[in-house]
């Protein structure tokens, strides 16, 4: 007797746990755990809410973490040491980061040594990283202007080469038509000496970061970049073509 009732609530046992087995598996089938989605097993919930949860995702629209526009704008004004301060000053103001390098020439991978020799047909240049939605190339352009001597053709400053020329290097026709307008507004109507514009507009086609002894050259090194600026008598021209300098 006993036997028998052992068989029988072992074979209950056995149909109960093939039963609870099988509510299980159609549970895993039609339901999706709430942990599931972080990588546990848990709690089934419905079909119904799952499905909503599927097609709310699909309606709701994705607007968290798009990133923010983003674009570089390239400007050749002699030494480039000497142009990277007053766009980092801008900072504050929508540009996003500013480096230094090589751009125009056809020498690809430039060195500073092969630069400053000539032949490579690359300016010293800078680019400039902005957001377009807090500072418009407009104000770029203007910041350019007041840090060059856009009547001299033959360099910047105490540097005369073709490497140190002044160029804007536009990489649409929007900017071509900005350029146009600020050297009619900017340079025409504003700088105290006038004179035939040197400056010149080339459709951008490279541009290679310079080693990095050279970047931020201004923070790393002061007192030798203020000897050369000085030296190079940059402000006192600048005073004399636009006024003031931005540098003091």
């Amino acid at each position: 007797m006993g036997k028998l009732i052992w068989s029988f609530l072992t074979s209950a046992a056995f149909s109960l746990a093939i039963l609870l087995s099988a509510q299980g598996h159609a549970a895993e089938v039609v339901g999706v755990t709430t942990d599931a989605a972080k990588g546990k097993k848990g709690a089934v919930t419905s079909p119904t809410k799952a499905a909503s949860a599927t097609t709310a995702s699909k309606v709701a629209p994705k607007t968290a973490g798009a990133l923010p526009s983003v674009e570089t704008a390239v400007f050749a004004g002699g030494c480039f040491w000497c142009m990277q301060p007053p766009f980092d000053k801008l900072k504050s103001q929508g540009v996003i980061s500013t480096r230094v390098g090589y751009a125009g020439g056809t020498k690809e991978n430039p060195t500073y040594e092969e630069t400053s020799a000539g032949g490579t047909g690359h300016r010293e240049a800078i680019e400039v990283t902005y957001n377009p939605q807090k500072i418009s190339y407009r104000k770029l352009l203007e910041t350019f202007w007041h840090n060059v001597d856009p009547f001299d053709s033959r360099g910047q400053f105490c540097d005369k080469a073709e490497q140190y020329t002044s160029a804007v290097f536009y990489k649409s026709n929007s900017e071509k038509v900005e350029y146009e307008k600020s050297l009619n507004e900017v340079v025409k109507n504003t700088a105290k000496v006038k004179g035939e514009v040197a400056t010149i507009a080339k459709p951008f086609t490279n541009f290679y970061p310079a080693e990095d002894y050279h970047q931020a050259y201004y923070s790393k090194n002061p007192i030798r970049y203020k000897y050369y600026r000085n030296g190079c008598g940059r402000d006192a021209r600048l005073k004399e073509v636009w006024g003031h300098s931005d540098h003091e």
